[in-house]
């Protein structure tokens, strides 16, 4: 089987023979192709027609997949083609014609249905000491035999300089070039599928990155007049010119699905994607990808700093996302463990454990209202009960790790005795589970910002860095703040591999394995039955919580839990039937009933209780 995606944009190999060249530059004057008939020399220039839309096309005989391109703008400015498949050379060199048929899929791969899913975020760049897709692609099936179902590439649309998360890339359609072809991305994803694995990629439909991003000096209309982001203007999804906006960001996202086969796309910070129109670009991107993934199950995954549950289904459904990133209960869930209340934690200052407790049982905890410069919410309005199935619970990801002044893991700042607590209660709720890559060996390297700058914006990262974290850094940490464009910092944020074959990492998987294989047989097989809106928790004694997830069936999963370093004694009525079936634990012993031990907790399944 072989997969292409045909689009308005970029450039086409033609039935013919040549290439199909087109570019939609509105404020161009003229518009010229600039090809290289050979890897090296000069290029030569085709001459480019417009329409009265701004559509610039050209056809070239001569070209063929390999073949490296630019366009010229009024014979001035050389560009890249903004949906370029490859840019083996980096942003602001040529892009290549790329033929999607030379590769072939296994044809029987079809994913697996949402409720099966256990995530794993990784960065390409630094999940392997190489890089490489081709390098992940050899540690799968570890992350297979572990229990993850599905794998979650952090950005690798290209972007500038040899390093960087990957949220600032500028070439939305080209796989980043450190990492490989295209090719070696489609062997990475069809190596999953052989393993059983599915394959996400996190996608940014919200700005384009400050350097290599030329589309201002020609197509100024993808960048709205009077909507602003936290990066600047934000793209123009509902003024002149938008219908070719969205149709660019849509045909990217149908273009990972189909020419690639990802088996979901995760939205990055939709709360900055501006929409007065209507349908909304979301409810249009989602159509779009349900129509034209039919048969498969293909899943689609918000971050909203706001809470829109609006957009979330919990079958899939066109207009609808399956999920969405759960921040409270992380937010929740650290501030119980470590009394931090700075910045985005401000809100969960007030009874934390109390709100650990709604949230593992309601899912979101706030709704709407953006946050104050500070980090707090403007307005704390509470979220009703959503179904659980929606929410993407985590205890780490590249965000609430990366973005402290030293990168540390929740891991690795909580009390010895409760370290591992934070994973197991991301993976042991009815909500689905994320991991963050190292964690499944419980990783103590840092996750550090880190971005390729250079010139006047490496100085403007640097000092900014500073001005956020100096007087922490200086106060708090007694060390210098790493220097967020320096390769040390991109090469210190990889976890060693060679720690999960030593003690504590052995024991660390061998943890997270067994967690994982209860959630197999015990959680996910009953997610259909699951109930909305009826499920309860308690707050017990000084640490301790106790929450109850309801099915259909009459049957309770229940949790008990002591987030404190004193053996809890609890009252009978919040304890569990004595018949209920056991379905984890952890440093609970043999406790005697009534109490909970230091820093445990229990999952059990059985009948209701009445509280």
């Amino acid at each position: 089987m072989r997969c292409k995606h045909s689009m308005p944009f970029g450039a086409e190999l033609a039935a013919g023979g040549g290439v199909d060249f087109r570019l939609w530059a509105p404020a161009a004057e003229r518009a010229e192709l600039a090809f290289y008939p050979g890897l090296a020399g000069r290029p030569v220039f085709v001459a480019a027609e417009a329409d009265k839309d701004g559509w610039w096309s050209c056809h070239v005989d001569e070209a063929t997949a390999g073949t490296l391109y630019q366009w010229r703008i009024d014979e001035d400015l050389l560009v890249p083609d903004p949906a370029s498949r490859q840019n083996p050379r980096g942003v602001n060199s040529p892009s290549a014609v790329v033929d999607p048929l030379q590769f072939e899929w296994d044809p029987t791969w079809t994913g697996r249905p949402w409720r099966e899913t256990v995530l794993y975020e990784m960065h390409v760049g630094a999940f392997t000491p190489e890089g490489t897709f081709d390098a992940a692609a050899g540690r799968l099936k570890q992350l297979a035999d572990l229990g993850v179902t599905a794998v979650e590439l952090m950005p690798i649309a290209d972007f500038p300089g040899r390093f960087g998360w990957g949220y600032d890339g500028v070439l939305p359609y080209a796989p980043k070039s450190e990492y490989g072809t295209p090719d070696e991305l489609k062997h990475f994803v069809q190596q999953a599928h052989r393993l059983g694995l599915m394959v996400f990629l996190d996608v940014v439909y919200n700005h384009f990155g400050p350097q290599g991003n030329y589309l201002p000096r020609y197509a100024p209309q993808f960048f709205s007049a009077t909507h602003d982001s936290p990066w600047g203007k934000a793209i123009n999804f509902d003024g002149e010119g938008s219908r070719t906006v969205r149709d660019f960001f849509i045909h990217n996202a149908l273009y990972w699905v189909q020419e690639y086969r990802f088996d979901g796309l995760r939205l990055d910070a939709v709360h900055a994607i501006v929409d007065d129109g209507s349908p909304h670009f979301l409810e249009e991107l989602s159509s779009a990808v349900r129509t034209a993934t039919h048969g498969r199950h293909v899943h689609l995954v918000l971050e909203n700093e706001h809470n829109g549950y609006h957009h979330l289904a919990p079958q899939p459904r066109p207009g609808r996302f399956d999920a969405q990133w759960n921040d409270d209960f992380h937010h929740a869930l650290h501030v119980s463990l470590t009394g931090e209340t700075r910045a985005y934690y401000h809100d969960y200052g007030d009874e934390p454990l109390g709100q650990l407790a709604r949230s593992l049982a309601h899912g979101m905890l706030y709704e709407g209202s953006p946050r104050k410069p500070g980090g707090a919410r403007e307005d704390v309005r509470a979220a009703p009960a959503q179904p659980l199935t929606t929410l993407v619970n985590f205890a780490h990801n590249h965000d609430q790790v990366g973005n402290r002044a030293f990168g540390e893991r929740l891991s690795e700042l909580v009390p010895s005795e409760a370290r591992e607590l934070p994973t197991l209660l991301a993976l042991l709720t009815p909500a689905i589970p994320m991991l963050f890559f190292g964690e499944e060996q419980g990783a103590s390297e840092p996750f550090l910002y880190f971005a390729d700058w250079d010139g006047e914006l490496r100085e403007a990262v640097r000092a900014g860095r500073l001005r956020e974290f100096g007087p922490l850094a200086g106060a708090d940490a007694g060390k210098p703040l790493p220097d967020a464009c320096s390769i040390d910092t991109f090469e210190t944020s990889r976890p060693d591999a060679a720690n999960g074959d030593r003690c504590a990492g052995r024991r660390w998987r061998e943890m997270v394995q067994a967690a994982l294989h209860a959630r197999r047989d015990h959680i996910t097989p009953r997610q259909g039955q699951l109930l909305h809106g009826q499920h309860t928790s308690q707050r017990v004694g000084a640490t301790g919580i106790n929450v109850q997830w309801r099915y259909d069936d009459g049957q309770m999963l229940s949790l008990e839990l002591n987030l404190g370093p004193e053996l809890l004694e609890v009252p009978e009525e919040h304890l569990g039937p004595v018949e209920a079936r056991l379905v984890f634990s952890h440093r609970w012993g043999d406790a005697p009933r009534g109490t909970w031990p230091a820093w445990a907790a229990r999952w059990t399944l059985g009948g209701e209780v009445t509280l």
